[in-house]
C-alpha cells in the first residue's frame, strides 16, 4: 500500500475510486456529495439511492458517471440528522476500504469523512481514518487523502505527522 495526502478537488482525481462522505439514505446534497453529483452527474445519486438506505458506517459502490474515476464508494458517516462521531467514521472508512479491495482497485481517494456537514474535527478524523486504512497495508492499493481547503490540508498533515504517518 502507498499513502498520500494532497490538497485539491477529489472529483478531479484520476483514480479507480473516490469515496463519498455519504448519509445513510445516499442522497447527494451538499459538501463532497454535492460536488460529486454536480461534476459526475445525477445518475450517480440515482444509482446510489436504489441501494439505500444502508446502516450508518456501511459503504456501497456505484459507477462514477462523468468523473475520471471508475467508481464512487459511498461511505455512510451519518444519518439524515447529519450527526457523526468517531465510531461512525471508523466504520465508514473500514467498509470503504473493504469495498475497494473487493473491487480489486489499485487507487482510492478519500475526503476527510464527517468533517464537512458532520462538523467533526479534521485532525481527529485523519487519525481515525489513517488507523483504519493502515489495517489494509498488505493490499496493493494507493490511498490518497484529499483535503479541499488549504486549512484542512494543513490540519490533516499536522495530525498525520503527530502519529508518524507522514
Amino acid at each position: 500500500m502507498t499513502f498520500e495526502v494532497v490538497q485539491g478537488d477529489i472529483t478531479e482525481l484520476d483514480v479507480d475510486a473516490i469515496v463519498n462522505a455519504a448519509n445513510n439514505h445516499l442522497l447527494m446534497g451538499g459538501g463532497v456529495a454535492g460536488a460529486i453529483k454536480r461534476k459526475g452527474g445525477k445518475e450517480i445519486e440515482e444509482e446510489a439511492v436504489q441501494k439505500g438506505p444502508i446502516p450508518v458506517g456501511e459503504a456501497v459502490v456505484t459507477g462514477a458517471g462523468k468523473l475520471k474515476a471508475r467508481y464512487v464508494i459511498h461511505a455512510a458517516t451519518m444519518g439524515l440528522d447529519f450527526k457523526t462521531d468517531a465510531e461512525k467514521i471508523r466504520l465508514a472508512t473500514r467498509n470503504a476500504m473493504k469495498r475497494a479491495v473487493e473491487l480489486g482497485i489499485r487507487s482510492v481517494a478519500f475526503p476527510a469523512l464527517g468533517t464537512g456537514v458532520g462538523g467533526f474535527p479534521v485532525r481527529e478524523a485523519m487519525r481515525i481514518m489513517y488507523d483504519e486504512v493502515k489495517a489494509f497495508a498488505d493490499q496493493d492499493i494507493r490511498v490518497i487523502f484529499v483535503l479541499y481547503s488549504r486549512k484542512d490540508y494543513e490540519e490533516a498533515l499536522a495530525a498525520l505527522r503527530e502519529i508518524g504517518a507522514v
